[in-house]
């Protein structure tokens, strides 16, 4: 009798759907698809994952009804991954947060397969043209190593249901790679693979300076994939080379136009205060905290006891620190403007990361480098790594351990961009051999001597509009 009651409270729960939501700044459209989500029969659970939104997107989650969890790593896959650990029913369906005009049955379309036991993953096909890459990049490249998979419209595509179990097995890449990784892990476990039509959406595209970058991270998921299965051969990779060379040809335009790079310091420059100064005041750290800065020692040893001080710290409150602290308020505006122009914009900060992209998405910069804080469970532990591009290599032009400099070359050789045709601007000790490398070095309203005497341009009050004269 008990026997039989658990497993009938088992299939009940196995009938049961989590829905998750991956969101960045999508304050207009996730209350519509939380409550679409919610109305669904079968769902009892709607995880919206945010991955540090600069807008009211949590909130308008919350009011709708969503649990609402604050991603520890910026990034699409991590955050999927998140909310498969978090969820605590057996079968899954992802959607996008900013798509206006689901059709109402969608979780029931897309988890309908998993929950008859006809599938064990299911991708959404919905009616709309197929994009670059995917015509391009993603399915040339399955027609070669997983031809298996050319049946599926948009193996790219962000819309599926699963069994929770091929998921937890699954790699969830952090990039544009993300859904045809997932895809190829589960055709390589042997799952029941079905496609299904969720009807017409409209999503955003992908703008023009997205798609090398896109079409190189697609690439990368399933050349990786092939590789693990020894599927690759001399033949196979020509063709791929011939592949690649027409897909660049495509594209070819967009990439050129990425030559320019202008890097921000973001303590005392994008933002007006120091982030470790308001979070140490705020959760009572300040004794320690001068204690470390006291005892002084090597860069990377004070940066290692500083993070240790955050120990425990919940992001929550972190990231509450960050939002405080107000930005120049026309950065916004300009950086705009230099992407107009063709710039990539990047934050490269000796501060946090998850601290960094929350910025990073309130002044619309495109990337950062920065230490990475460890979060666990929603709480810092301690740990912080320090990336490797900071460290001083053989073509360090310092002689720091540590230092913004050998991000800036790391940065170069990545985009094809020379130092000569960078913009670097900073306020501080630390910015010196950043600015002194860049083609452009730019002081931020500071005091500091050395640097006002390095830098090719000094700005002195507030704004950043001066940096539009010469960032042509």
């Amino acid at each position: 009798m008990i026997k039989r009651l658990l497993e009938a409270i088992g299939l009940r729960r196995r009938r049961r759907i989590s829905v998750i939501v991956p969101v960045l700044n999508e304050e207009k459209t996730i209350g519509a698809v939380v409550r679409l989500a919610r109305r669904s029969p079968a769902v009892d659970e709607v995880i919206v994952v945010d991955d540090n939104s600069a807008d009211d997107t949590a909130r308008e989650a919350e009011k709708a009804g969503a649990r609402v969890v604050q991603s520890a790593r910026l990034g699409k896959g991590l955050s999927m991954r998140e909310g498969l650990d978090l969820a605590r029913n057996e079968v899954l369906v992802f959607i996008d947060g900013d798509i206006d005009n689901y059709e109402p049955d969608i979780v029931t379309r897309l988890a309908g397969p998993v929950l008859q036991d006809k599938a064990d993953f299911v991708k959404g096909a919905f009616r709309r043209e197929a994009g670059r890459v995917t015509e391009l990049v993603a399915k040339p490249l399955l027609s070669i190593l997983f031809p298996e998979l050319t049946r599926f419209q948009q193996p790219l595509g962000g819309m599926i249901a699963a069994r929770k179990e091929f998921l937890r097995r699954v790699t969830f890449e952090n990039d544009y790679g993300v859904d045809i990784g997932i895809l190829i892990d589960v055709h390589n476990q042997g799952g029941r693979i079905r496609e299904v039509d969720i009807g017409r959406i409209d999503n955003k595209s992908k703008p023009w300076q997205a798609l090398g970058k896109m079409s190189r991270e697609v690439s990368k998921a399933i050349l990786k994939r092939a590789e693990i299965r020894k599927l690759l051969s001399l033949d196979e990779l020509e063709t791929i080379s011939v592949i690649r060379d027409e897909m660049e040809g495509s594209i070819e335009d967009s990439i050129q136009k990425l030559r320019k790079m202008i890097l921000f310091d973001m303590d005392g420059t994008i933002l007006q205060d120091r982030f470790i100064h308001r979070a140490v005041a705020a959760l009572g750290l300040q004794p320690r905290f001068d204690e470390v800065l006291a005892a002084g020692g090597e860069p990377y040893i004070v940066t290692k006891q500083i993070a240790a001080l955050l120990r425990d710290a919940p992001l929550e409150e972190l990231l509450r620190v960050a939002d405080a602290i107000p930005v120049v308020p026309d950065l916004a505006q300009v950086i705009a403007t230099l992407k107009s122009r063709g710039y990539l914009v990047g934050i490269v900060s000796d501060s946090y990361d998850v601290v960094a992209g929350r910025v990073r998405a309130r002044v619309g910069a495109d990337f950062v480098v920065a230490n990475e804080l460890e979060i666990r469970g929603g709480r810092a532990t301690g740990e912080v790594l320090i990336p490797s591009c900071f460290m001083r290599g053989p073509s360090s032009p310092c002689s720091h351990p540590v230092c913004k400099a050998n991000a800036l070359l790391h940065l170069a050789e990545k985009h094809g961009i020379p130092p000569a045709d960078m913009i670097a601007v900073g306020d501080s000790e630390n910015d010196i051999c950043m600015v002194k490398l860049a083609g452009i070095g730019v002081a931020f309203c500071t005091d500091n001597r050395l640097l006002n005497a390095f830098a090719d341009k000094a700005i002195r009050t507030r704004s950043f509009r001066e940096l539009l004269d010469f960032a042509e």
